[in-house]
């Protein structure tokens, strides 16, 4: 029972900790409960679809169908962070100035809303397909206790997402969508780096070198906090070199991102403020 619990918490936690840091980042946006359930109830179908097809996936591409599966779901969440990120970069301050004046009532555009069930989908897609898949392995090896593992590992991995988001409610209306926004910088940045490292496992791209550093003295990938780390911001305690590149390349582009879209949006609210209907009419 034990064993299950913990493979389970590690998939629940985190898939949690990505949804958490996604649904804190569209804080008061409408509607957006149905999404995240939507975005649930797609990834879950989708993982179980996935078992179904375990064997015809794991042997696609020579044998390394499952890295390449993992990497193509990383990389789309990917993605759809980036595409949030960018877009907050020019909306964020006009929803934290609406929820500070109406409470929390905002209406966001569908970009917040196609991105937040996007990412939820892919984030419990690839959890839950793995959670399926190696608790059929484990099952088949003669493990017991599979429904209390389960319950025990999804209860703990939602206990901890839910902490995080509480935690990051607390941050000041005027500071959270530029904590959230960096936030999901590093997030997009850490899925790049396991998206290249599933890569590096299909010999599609060279690893430019096996391991930069180690510290996994000081804090294991095995650890609790190393696992919380390595979601949130990419933590890996052995890096290859491919790793490193593929997470400065996602932190580079969308801090660029970030700054363009910013720059232009106040630039376009200057240009309007200027105008002569912006200031009133000439007076007669």
């Amino acid at each position: 029972m034990w064993g299950i619990a913990l493979l389970v918490f590690r998939e629940v936690l985190e898939a949690a900790l990505i949804v958490t840091v996604v649904a804190a980042a569209t804080r008061g946006v409408a509607r957006r409960s149905v999404f995240i359930g939507g975005g649930i109830t797609l990834g879950v179908l989708g993982a179980l679809l996935v078992a179904a097809f375990a064997g015809a996936i794991s042997n696609a591409v020579s044998g390394v169908g499952q890295e390449l599966f993992n990497a193509s779901v990383l990389f789309a969440a990917v993605v759809m962070i980036g595409w949030h990120v960018i877009w907050m970069s020019s909306h964020g301050r006009e929803m934290a100035r609406q929820m500070k004046e109406l409470g929390g009532a905002v209406q966001a555009g569908s970009s917040s809303l196609a991105m937040l069930l996007a990412v939820v989908a892919l984030a419990v897609l690839r959890e839950g397909s793995e959670i399926v898949l190696f608790l059929t392995g484990m099952l088949a090896g003669g493990a017991t206790g599979l429904l209390p593992g389960l319950a025990l590992g999804i209860a703990a991995g939602t206990a901890v997402g839910l902490t995080l988001y509480f935690g990051l409610l607390r941050i000041p209306v005027r500071y959270f969508f530029t904590a959230t926004n960096w936030m999901l910088v590093l997030l997009a940045a850490g899925l790049a780096s396991s998206a290249a490292r599933y890569l590096v496992q299909a010999n599609w791209v060279p690893a430019w070198g096996n391991q930069i550093w180690d510290s996994s003295s000081l804090l294991s990938n095995g650890s609790v906090l190393g696992n919380i780390l390595h979601i949130l911001i990419g933590y890996d305690a052995q890096p290859s070199g491919i790793q490193l590149v593929f997470y400065g390349v996602v932190v580079v582009l969308l801090v660029l991102g970030m700054k363009l879209v910013g720059d232009a949006g106040k630039r376009a609210k200057a240009a309007a403020a200027s105008t002569p209907s912006a200031q009133g009419a000439p007076a007669g």
